[in-house]
């Protein structure tokens, strides 16, 4: 395989290299053997803090983590003034005791060679003068086919010589493969040469004072070739040259990627599963079914195959609670460089559960070698979530964040801060995929990342921060822009003294109404500029007039109507009686505004199975009267008068009513339910009260009775993985949509509470809830003792949750990009306005944006959100939200300004919306080709010259493949056999509008050891990384996704502990139907209860405690959430995924 480079001059930073693009020279002072691909992988973050360690593991520096996602820098420093982040890759220990691979051997053939030095805008660690780097002086050898023994050695460091030329030497400087995160912002190299390594001092020199001379940016490496000798399997592609190309530009549609050498659509793992480790006793096996109330888990999955040791964990001696790998304690060989903290360090033996290199693993393409050891990438020299978020919260927790400079990333998701909005929205309120947007449609072409807001226009701010003003023009309403019609806000730049204004968006010269004119002072602001939100601040309300309201009047105050299903099912579980227990005391709890005393919401009663019975509970009643409508083919309301009323007046009627309604049905024996009429009736109860509302529908079953909207059983797990699974996700009739289209039109909002015990079709029912901007709630094999906290606690939120009705959004954009698509729960009649009966406080819009024209760097982009929407006291606002971007021509800075949490939310829905159109498996590979695409863009006109064998990330995209493979891995795109249609439907919907922080705790779950909480403080304890590798046996780990709560029991927890949490005095008898955790008098159990009440405080539903012992049936549940490792169903593991993820990017550019 020969490469030649040519010699040339760098250019300006960010250009396109002459020669070879994409491939520019090694930003590493040493001179490398171009063309031979070096170690495998780059860029760890760091240990976890939090997560201690007696002696930090060798290979990387406990002292230096990743930095913090605003300052990219890289790996292998390219200025002089940055440490030389060390040389080569040492190898972290096994944790598990087994036998490091034989030193000269060769990779597994599915692996690809990566080079060593150049790890780009990961760089794992700090400038050398900033903090020396402390590290214990040794280091860890490979003893060919020798297992570990204890030795004790003086510790040294491996001097290193001339470049190796014998094939011995090169594999061994292959048998490593590093992954780097190159600055974007880097100057050329300034020569680190290959420095020695002093064994005392922690820090490193940064002259170029190694062995080697340094060349400079004007010569070009050594040509050199070098194919004889070597296996197959060690280099990237046999016998291939390197030649550039550029990108493919079209935009991402669902098309297969392009093909590419030995990787097709299909190279991706196999939806249907690999080959498993051998099974042994214990947990259940693949085939058996779980007992017990078996898929009570929104999200519940598939029983895997246990493990390859019974108790899932090391083979050897059990690792004490969360400490690294033991030090190594054998002398250096020469051959292995040592990693540096971040750099993707070699393959180790085989994992423990990982049956070395997974049986079966995909050999995405590569043609096959001799059968290699078993190698695998040290998942702690990847980058790590938990790092990212750990470092985001130190560096930007501390500090409030300001809102007013234009193109600001904000703080991660997962970093508590506050806002003080100075003339931009929150980012409570809005997130972008990136806050600095390409000039050019070519440019943004080029990178394929996609332009995305995620908006959540009545997000719940803390209590903290101030909610938007409400502003009062009176009868003249708002100021606008004459063309555009966008609201004044603080961009428009008034002129002439202060008469004229011109809009932002548009250019259009307005003139000021007499009523809002102002002064300017002499920097051109007007002089009322801080007393008017709407020229100050970035989020704020205007009280809108008649002109916005419907028919020109202004509305009525919402309506709740409550209908309850009283079939067989609903009576016979308890569910009817628990209802009517609940309304009685939530009644009290209405949303109401601001200081008002009371709820202005009335409030119907209805309840159904193959009839509906209609309520009467007017004020002037002594007892409740029922009218039953029978004719379900042409719904109507009985009555009027005293079927919506206000609580308080008719509250002993009401309670009358509740008390009556399960005795009634107490003797049913009617098992048939419909469905559609029951929103029919609803409709047509607010139509002719002439208001907005909402519907709480409480349904248990496929509703088959003889009705408009009649459905049928058409579950067959049979289309899985062929063309027609789509229609799994698609309502099986149109007369839904219809429905919903009416709803909307009324302001008619529906909430669905699904109680099911076998299919019942939630891709259909699902349709009014989703269209109308509702919810939906399932509960499945709900069963009194277990469900009810959980059913009540999202019942009272959901009824008491700010809503607003009858709302309509349009986001304006400045000259130059405008909003093109949509995703989340409403309708949409036209092009530009999001209709939505309800939107409630955890909703979000997603909303893209794609280039009509150029943007200049000077003006930026600016978007403006403005909802319409009636308030549940009956007024009518517009709630307005803006927010300015930065432009860009330079690729770099777009990669530099980008937030992969939103982008993941973004593709997420994307998917989620694809799986309706086309085959789940187009979508996976359109899903992974389009981000190798914006990695590979990156790594051609960004990242600084190195190695083809490097994989190099995005500072801020470092986390894009860990998070891609999770939503690959969820149950929408690659089911495990336990996954209901009903459950992926139902999941399909949720996601869809999740906002940022609910999409990133749902795909890549929070893991954390309780045994380590200091019960002292009021802190969460450090979270770990999603896999079983991370587990004691020792302790105990509750696990988070936004959905469920597992607390996992290991089978060695003292038995003080397991009698503190759970009351009982062994493993043996923790139960695993506990629902809550007991309320017991220690300081153990009330830290815990406090840690489980602070992440249910977090989400916006109530989530489902799972108890789940190690070894036990619900493990393999538990397990499905680990979402490193590999799953059941076929989903690659985190590190096997990076690996193919980098050889699609080579296939890009090469």
């Amino acid at each position: 395989m020969s490469v030649n480079q040519q010699a040339h001059t760098g250019p300006p930073y960010g250009q396109p290299q002459p020669g070879y693009q994409g491939y520019q020279q090694p930003a590493y002072g040493g001179q490398s053997l171009p063309g031979v691909p070096q170690a495998q992988y780059g860029a760890y973050n760091g240990p976890m803090p939090g997560y201690q360690q007696p002696v930090p593991p060798q290979g990387y520096f406990p002292s230096l983590g990743f930095p913090s996602k605003g300052s990219p820098v890289s790996l292998n420093s390219d200025t002089s003034s940055l440490a030389p982040n060390f040389i080569g890759s040492l190898r972290a220990p096994p944790t598990s005791g087994a036998p490091p691979p034989a030193s000269g051997a060769s990779h597994p053939s599915g692996h690809l060679a990566y080079s060593q030095f150049e790890h780009g805008d990961v760089q794992n660690g700090i400038p050398a003068s900033a903090a020396p780097m402390q590290r214990p002086p040794a280091s860890q050898p490979f003893l060919p086919g020798s297992a570990p023994t204890p030795v004790s050695q003086i510790s040294t460091f491996q001097q290193y010589g001339p470049p190796p030329a014998s094939v011995q030497q090169l594999r061994n400087h292959m048998a490593g493969m590093t992954i780097g995160c190159t600055a974007a912002s880097a100057p050329p190299p300034a020569g680190l040469g290959y420095a020695s390594v002093p064994p005392v001092s922690g820090s490193f020199s940064t002259t170029g004072s190694g062995l080697y001379t340094p060349y400079s940016a004007s010569q070009g490496p050594p040509l050199t070739s070098v194919s004889q000798g070597l296996p197959l399997a060690q280099l990237p592609f046999p016998g291939q040259t390197i030649s550039t190309q550029r990108l493919p530009t079209q935009v991402p549609g669902f098309t297969p990627p392009p093909p590419s050498t030995g990787v097709g659509p299909s190279s991706y793992p196999p939806t249907t599963g690999a080959p498993r480790p051998p099974a042994m006793p214990g947990p259940p096996l693949p085939g058996q079914t779980v007992a017990g109330p078996p898929s009570s888990q929104p999200n519940h999955v598939s029983s895997p195959p246990p493990p390859s040791t019974m108790a899932g964990l090391h083979p050897g001696p059990p690792m004490s609670g969360l400490h690294g790998p033991p030090p190594p304690t054998h002398p250096p060989q020469p051959g292995y460089q040592m990693q540096q903290n971040g750099s993707f360090g070699q393959m180790r033996g085989p994992q423990p559960n990982y049956g070395g290199a997974y049986p079966g693993a995909p050999n995405y393409g590569s043609p096959p070698g001799p059968p290699p050891p078993p190698k695998r990438l040290d998942p702690d020299s990847i980058p790590s979530p938990i790092q990212v978020i750990e470092d985001d919260r130190n560096n930007r927790g501390s500090e409030p964040f300001v809102t007013g400079v234009r193109g600001q990333v904000p703080p991660l998701v997962t970093t508590n801060f506050l806002v003080k909005d100075q003339g931009n929205a929150s980012p409570r309120y809005i997130r972008c995929t990136s806050y600095n947007i390409p000039c050019t449609s070519d440019m943004a072409k080029q990178s394929q990342v996609p332009l995305a807001a995620v908006i959540k226009p009545l997000a719940a701010l803390p209590p903290e921060e101030t909610l938007p003003y409400l502003v009062d023009h009176g009868e003249s309403g708002p100021v606008r822009c004459n063309r555009c019609k966008a609201y004044m806000c603080p961009f428009m730049q008034f002129i002439e003294g202060g008469r004229r204004f011109q809009c932002c968006f548009c250019s259009c010269v307005t003139e000021v109404p007499p009523h809002y004119f102002q002064h300017l002072d002499h920097t051109g602001k007007r002089v009322d500029f801080y007393d008017r939100p709407e020229l100050s601040l970035g989020s704020y309300e205007f009280l809108a007039t008649v002109d916005y309201c419907k028919n020109n009047k202004f509305p009525s105050p919402p309506a709740f109507i409550f209908m309850i299903d009283v079939s067989y099912n609903a009576v016979k579980s308890g569910l009817v009686r628990l209802i009517c227990e609940e309304l009685k005391l939530l009644l009290d709890y209405l949303p109401r505004e601001g200081n008002m005393e009371e709820s202005a919401i009335r409030v119907g009663f209805v309840t159904y199975n193959k009839v509906l019975h209609f309520y009467n509970v007017k004020s002037s009643l002594a007892q409740p009267q029922m009218m039953v409508v029978s004719d379900v083919a042409d719904m109507f309301v009985p009555l009027l008068d005293g079927f919506l009323v206000n609580v308080n007046e008719s509250r002993t009627v009401i309670a009358s009513l509740l008390d009556q309604i399960p005795e009634m049905f107490a003797d049913t024996r009617e098992t048939e339910t419909v469905f559609a009429p029951v929103i029919q009736a609803g409709l047509e109860a607010l139509k002719a009260a002439e208001c907005a509302g909402k519907l709480f529908i409480f349904h248990t079953s496929l509703p088959i009775a003889e009705a408009p909207g009649k459905l049928k059983n058409r579950d067959d797990r049979k289309l899985i993985n062929t063309d027609k699974e789509k229609t799994l996700f698609q309502p099986q009739t149109s007369f839904y949509n219809n429905l919903a289209k009416d709803c909307v039109a009324q302001g008619c909002c529906v909430d669905l509470f699904l109680f099911p015990n076998q299919y019942l079709d939630v891709a259909t029912l699902g349709v009014v809830p989703y269209q109308t901007g509702g919810s939906i709630y399932k509960y499945a094999y709900f069963q009194l003792e277990t469900d009810q906290y959980r059913f009540l606690n999202d019942l009272r939120r959901d009824v008491q949750k700010e809503v607003g009705f009858d709302a309509v959004m349009r986001v304006r954009t400045s000259t130059g990009i405008r909003a093109t698509d949509f995703f989340g729960a409403f309708y949409m009649s036209n092009t530009t306005d999001v209709e939505m009966a309800g939107l409630d406080c955890d909703k979000t819009i997603t909303v893209e944006f794609k280039h009509d024209d150029k943007l200049s760097e000077d003006s930026g982009a600016l978007l403006q959100c403005a909802l319409l929407y009636t308030s549940c006291a009956g007024q009518r606002r517009l709630r307005i939200h803006n927010l300015s971007l930065n432009c860009c021509t330079q690729l770099a800075d777009l990669y530099r300004n980008c937030e992969t949490d939103t982008l993941i939310n973004y593709l997420a829905k994307y998917a989620y919306r694809g799986v309706l159109s086309s085959p789940v498996k187009t979508v996976r590979d359109a899903l992974i080709n389009q981000c190798a695409q914006i990695l590979a863009c990156y790594r051609k006109n960004c990242a600084s010259p190195s190695s083809a064998g490097q994989l190099i990330l995005p500072e801020c995209m470092k986390l894009l493949p860990v998070y891609l493979n999770c939503v690959l891995k969820s149950d929408v795109l690659q089911p495990g056999p336990e996954v209901t249609t009903d459950d992926r439907a139902y999941i399909r919907q949720l996601v869809t509008s999740m906002d940022v922080a609910e999409t990133n705790v749902f795909f890549y779950p929070r893991l954390l050891p309780l045994t380590k909480a200091d019960i002292d403080s009021g802190s969460l304890p450090a979270a770990i990384r999603n896999s079983e590798e991370r587990l004691s046996k020792g302790d105990i780990y509750l696990l988070e996704n936004g959905l469920n709560i597992f607390v996992w029991v290991g089978v060695n927890v003292q038995q003080g502990l397991i009698q503190n949490l759970f009351g009982v005095s062994s493993f043996s008898q923790i139960s695993n139907a506990l629902s809550t955790l007991p309320v017991l008098e220690n300081p153990f159990s009330k830290k815990v209860r406090s840690i489980v009440d602070m992440l249910q405080g977090q989400r916006s539903r109530y989530m489902k405690l799972i108890i789940v012992k190690q070894e036990d049936k619900l493990e393999m549940l538990f397990k499905h959430f680990l979402v490193e490792d590999k799953s059941l169903s076929g989903g690659a593991s985190y590190v096997d995924f990076l690996c193919h993820m980098h050889k699609e990017i080579r296939q890009l550019l090469s």
